[in-house]
């Protein structure tokens, strides 16, 4: 495939992702309140195929889109233990905890589904994972920072002399100036 297609093919697929979003949007938010959680999926989701299975809480619309055989109270009960599960980490989720922490929030889905399999529905072992993750990440972010530490460091030596050329063997190594002026 040519660029040209393969960014035609991903515009249309960006596409149909908006159309899908808009399409369940319109479907959960017309719904009252009084009625179930369940419907069948839009022309777009695969009709009678699929349910979405929906909770609505405040402001936020949590949609799952299952295959007619899953169990409607089993993903209703899902939903919760996610929703739970980012109240915990996030101490009262909000849209914004959600949009500016989109990989956090996928990663607490990861831990509860992966492959369209439930991996977890324990929420203090979620909970402890994502606690886990969240200190891995700042100890790889203090490494990460070790390269402008390590200049920093040499900047700040009280060498007489830096040397400007290395030679070793025949490899040549000219040094730049670490002046920052």
């Amino acid at each position: 495939m040519t660029e040209q297609t393969v960014k035609l093919v991903s515009l249309q697929a960006e596409d149909m992702q908006q159309q899908i979003i808009r399409e369940t949007f319109h479907l959960v938010s017309k719904r009252d309140d009084n009625v179930c959680n369940f419907l069948e999926g839009g022309s777009l989701i695969g009709g009678s195929d699929y349910k979405l299975i929906y909770r609505h809480y405040a402001t936020l619309y949590f949609v799952f889109c299952v295959d007619s055989s899953e169990s409607e109270l089993g993903i209703l009960d899902l939903i919760q233990v996610f929703v739970e599960t980012l109240d915990k980490c996030f101490e009262n989720v909000c849209e914004l905890d959600l949009i500016f922490h989109m990989d956090k929030v996928h990663y607490i889905l990861q831990e509860v589904v992966m492959g369209g399999m439930v991996l977890e529905t324990n929420m203090n072992e979620i909970v402890a994972q994502v606690e886990l993750q969240t200190r891995m990440e700042k100890s790889e972010g203090g490494l990460s920072a070790a390269p402008a530490r390590a200049v920093s460091a040499v900047k700040n030596m009280n060498l007489p002399e830096i040397p400007r050329n290395i030679n070793i063997g025949d490899i040549n190594i000219k040094v730049p100036s670490l002046s920052p002026f």
